[in-house]
């Protein structure tokens, strides 16, 4: 039962984030204006993060729906949620009205606050399947297990 709540873990969170970050692909600028709406990061590295974000998010959800290097991608996918948790409780918390730009858009919106605990909420259990996939790795249907077989061991076994 394990592996199959396993593999809807994968594809919620690998679907969540292929079309987070497909969304943001085609308008590289409202990437990098939501980035820096959360006023977080060194200007300097402001255009990088919203350029590479959006890729980011698409290679880690095709590998987390495909199976491929499925702890990594979770371990990755954990990190960035919790990052961007603390990102939109940065932002409410210093009062800053802003969509969170999760898929697409970002910037100022006055009535921004009342969505922030729905985008955590979203978020934590986002990262909750993600943390889930790191401890219980062996999914069904993943590409790891034909790319990455499991070495015989001494007595032919694998």
């Amino acid at each position: 039962m394990a592996s199959w709540i396993g593999l809807f873990a994968r594809l919620v969170v690998g679907t969540v984030w292929v079309v987070a970050g497909a969304l943001k692909l085609p308008d590289p600028a409202a990437s990098v204006r939501a980035v820096r709406a959360y006023a977080l990061l060194p200007e300097a590295v402001v255009p990088t993060v919203g350029h590479l974000l959006p890729v980011v998010e698409i290679v880690l959800g095709a590998c987390l729906v495909l199976g491929v290097l499925t702890r990594g991608a979770a371990a990755l996918s954990t990190l960035l949620l919790l990052a961007f948790v603390v990102g939109i409780a940065a932002a409410w918390a210093r009062g800053i009205q802003i969509e969170c730009g999760c898929f697409g858009g970002g910037g100022a919106d006055a009535n921004a606050a009342s969505a922030y605990p729905w985008d955590i909420a979203r978020d934590l259990a986002l990262a909750a399947a993600s943390a889930w996939l790191v401890v219980r790795r062996h999914t069904r249907l993943v590409l790891d297990s034909l790319l990455f077989p499991p070495a015989p061991t001494p007595e032919g076994r694998t």
